[in-house]
């Protein structure tokens, strides 16, 4: 009874966007079909390429180990990279620490350069976001003896530690960080530009400054503002929870995850302010801000309960998990759109924002089999893959 009762919630939902807008919800052709079936790797939070011309796929558990197999569906085989256990703080019941970043430097063909970010047994409540090199001697094992430690965040909370980290198209490194922890942002950490809590930052690897491990850019947005951290790029984040840069456009797409009633997914730019704890979605939080021309709002929203109102086919969820424009060219159909899923819901959507009208034009189900969704990589040519914490890997194929 309770079940039909949520369908017929879900149905009587209106077609239409948030913003009033008329989006296109009708399910995509693009199913998901299970592959590695025989490989395990505990709670596999990264998938992720080289882009040495190898095609490998290495695959990093959040647990503290990183795998490698070789880019076929039957695998059977995987071979550690590199094993940092010891390294690492995870516990189920505070499952929002661990291993929750890996980057492979742009040039890693030529440099056998890779960034890490893991919660350190050095200290408590600390994130480390380190280097490794490559084995010169084996090109499927990493260094271990080579970490060198780029930045040390410490963290309020064991919550909220965001964690992604990527390379922009302009070859810096971006880092993902949510706001502390516990809920509602107790210490107003998105809001303030002096503490790295809350932000995306944006560091150079490849130089550095007096003191530092790294290099600030110097076109960051808040270089030389009074009490601003310069390394922070946008701020106004909750806990973002995976984050990508369009390989074909360099648009930066995150996935925020929001409190109490939303979840919002973001265009990021330059000096932004994403509204938290101001805003959630698009809406006031608590006893925050009604619109302001300063607070960036989402480009799409969506629920945690279907009776909200402004539902688009009835799409709810607790916890989105950011994923990636999909720029492979298995599936023609999906070209273009930006792929998501919500861990909670277990639902996937692909997302086509119109960049003319400035506005979603469709949000897409896919056919999925309602896990909860950990994370999503890519491939070296661009095919997608999704994850589950119970260690299983799915990849996006042509659907009927």
């Amino acid at each position: 009874m309770k079940l039909c009762l949520l369908l017929a919630a879900l149905l009587a939902a209106p077609l239409t966007a948030t913003a009033g807008d008329e989006v296109d919800t009708s399910p995509i052709a693009v199913a998901s079909r299970r592959v590695f079936p025989e490989v395990e790797i505990g709670r596999p939070i990264v998938v992720t390429h080289a882009n040495d011309g190898s095609d490998r796929i290495f695959i990093a558990s959040q647990y503290g180990t990183i795998h490698i197999l070789e880019n076929d569906e039957e695998s059977e085989d995987s071979t550690v990279f590199l094993d940092i256990k010891d390294q690492v703080v995870y516990n189920d019941k505070q499952n929002e620490e661990g291993f929750l970043g890996f980057a492979f430097h742009p040039d890693y063909k030529n440099n056998g350069r890779f960034f890490v970010y893991y919660t350190t047994t050095s200290a408590p409540l600390t994130s480390v976001i380190s280097q490794f090199t490559v084995s010169k001697a084996d090109p499927n094992k990493a260094d271990r003896k080579s970490e060198q430690e780029i930045l040390r965040i410490p963290q309020p909370f064991w919550n909220h530690n965001g964690g992604t980290i990527c390379f922009g198209p302009d070859g810096c490194l971006y880092i993902g960080l949510g706001d502390g922890g516990k809920g509602g942002d107790p210490f107003g950490n998105g809001q303030n530009l002096g503490t790295w809590l809350g932000s995306i930052l944006r560091i150079d690897v490849d130089h550095q400054d007096p003191g530092k491990a790294y290099a600030v850019p110097k076109d960051n947005p808040f270089v030389g503002r009074e009490g601003a951290k310069p390394e922070i790029y946008a701020y106004g984040l909750r806990n973002v929870w995976r984050m990508s840069f369009d390989r074909k456009t360099g648009h930066f797409w995150v996935g925020d995850v929001g409190q109490k009633l939303w979840e919002e997914i973001n265009i990021v730019t330059k000096g932004g302010n994403y509204g938290w704890n101001l805003r959630e979605g698009k809406h006031k939080y608590e006893n925050g801000s009604d619109p302001r021309p300063d607070l960036i709002e989402p480009i799409w929203e969506y629920p945690h309960e279907a009776v909200q109102g402004g539902v688009i086919g009835g799409q709810v969820g607790k916890s989105i998990t950011g994923g990636h424009v999909y720029r492979g060219s298995a599936i023609p159909a999906l070209n273009g759109y930006y792929v998501y899923a919500d861990y909670v819901s277990g639902g996937l959507w692909a997302l086509k924002y119109d960049w003319e009208s400035k506005r979603v034009s469709e949000n897409r189900s896919i056919g999925g089999f309602g896990l909860p969704v950990m994370s999503f990589g890519e491939d070296q040519s661009g095919e997608l893959y999704y994850t589950t914490p119970a260690g299983a890997i799915f990849k996006l194929v042509a659907g009927q």
